[in-house]
């Protein structure tokens, strides 16, 4: 095979690197060395997998590779928050941020380059869509995520305890792509992490949670935001396909699918102040919601972008829909905004970095053009 041909081990899952191994003339059990060497030590020199032999050593450096995103930016919020933008192939660039908090460390994965779906108040709708992640441009997320805080002493012992794929794109737009991922999340060939602790997040793609109730069992999250179908219209574009009646029911559905005890489907409500922040539209959402499943809303004040139309809601009136829902039975907690500082807060993600990113762009271009007068000839390599 040429370079061009090498298959990127990376997004692998077990039977997919089994099958590999077979394929190229090898024992199915060197599929647990290569997922070890890749997921637990983060090694992507096969040189470096020192209990495989020197012939399937090469074998493995002419056949394949371990090829992650680049990392074309980091950043480390004052709170501990770190922000990563990664470069994938076509020339697009996603952004991961890692969230730590005591023992448990958060991990927000992307699962597009861009969002199609268009949530009004999120900045990376606002970048329009350009292609679907593949499985190892998901898991390279967490590869470099864990690489980065360098080598373990207890393999055990992982720096991410939680994934949700609440980062930038739909995910069960890109359903095949992101559930061969989070079965590489929970292998314990792979990261080992608790189904419970896996959380997908989903604007609202009925067909496909239908679909995930029957092939994965991960906890879910929905991205509501509004209390009636009017308003979810303006705010969530994809409400007018699958208004909220048709969306509840698929969450009871897929409720009554879990075999575990934990059930509680989350519901993600962003505050914007003036739009569905006030008590009447808690009221709603109290109606809309008591007595249907296991329920638990995460109330998210709006973090603010350029250009969004949008504000934050006053901290009292935050306060006083939080204590209204729970007061009328629905268990409700305010997330702490965390990382606004290095724009990683929810719904802020593609921004000033990326802002920058496509300036200095920019900038290279018009550099070379105006080296270059209209008559001279330019000769590529």
């Amino acid at each position: 095979m040429s370079a061009e041909e090498k298959v990127n081990l990376l997004g692998f899952s077990y039977p997919e690197m089994e099958a590999f191994c077979l394929e190229i003339g090898e024992k199915k059990f060197r599929a647990q060395q290569l997922l070890k060497w890749i997921h637990h030590h983060q090694v992507d020199d096969f040189e470096q997998m020192t209990d495989l032999g020197k012939a399937l050593r090469t074998k493995l450096a002419r056949l394949a590779e371990i090829r992650p995103p680049e990392v074309l930016h980091e950043g480390i919020s004052r709170d501990g928050t770190r922000k990563w933008v990664f470069k994938v192939d076509g020339g697009g660039a996603v952004e991961t941020v890692f969230i730590p908090d005591g023992r448990r460390g958060t991990l927000c994965v992307s699962s597009q380059v861009g969002c199609a779906v268009d949530c009004s108040f999120c900045s990376t709708g606002k970048q329009g869509f350009q292609r679907d992640l593949s499985s190892a441009e998901i898991i390279g997320q967490v590869w470099l995520a864990s690489k980065a805080f360098g080598p373990r002493r207890n393999l055990g012992q992982h720096p991410v305890t939680n994934v949700v794929m609440m980062g930038m794109g739909e995910p069960l737009l890109n359903y095949d792509n992101v559930v061969r991922a989070m079965r590489i999340m929970k292998d314990d060939f792979g990261y080992g992490i608790s189904k419970r602790r896996i959380t997908l997040s989903t604007s609202g793609v009925v067909p496909m949670i239908d679909k995930l109730s029957d092939e994965m069992d991960v906890s879910l999250a929905i991205s509501l935001h509004a209390p009636n179908d009017a308003l979810r219209n303006e705010l969530v574009p994809l409400n007018r396909k699958y208004p909220l009646e048709v969306l509840l029911a698929s969450c009871k559905r897929y409720s009554e699918s879990v075999p575990h005890r934990h059930k509680s489907i989350t519901m993600e409500y962003v505050l914007l102040r003036g739009i569905n922040d006030q008590i009447e539209h808690a009221r709603q959402l109290v109606k809309l919601l008591r007595n249907t499943f296991p329920v638990k809303i995460n109330l998210i004040p709006f973090n603010p972008f350029p250009h969004s139309g949008y504000e934050r809601p006053a901290k009292p009136d935050v306060l006083a829909f939080h204590k209204y829902l729970n007061d009328n039975g629905l268990m409700t907690t305010i997330r702490t905004t965390r990382g606004d500082d290095i724009d990683a807060a929810c719904g802020q993600l593609v921004g000033e970095v990326m802002d920058r990113t496509r300036r200095s762009e920019r900038w290279q271009q018009s550099v070379f053009l105006r080296s270059h007068s209209p008559g001279d000839e330019v000769t590529s390599a």
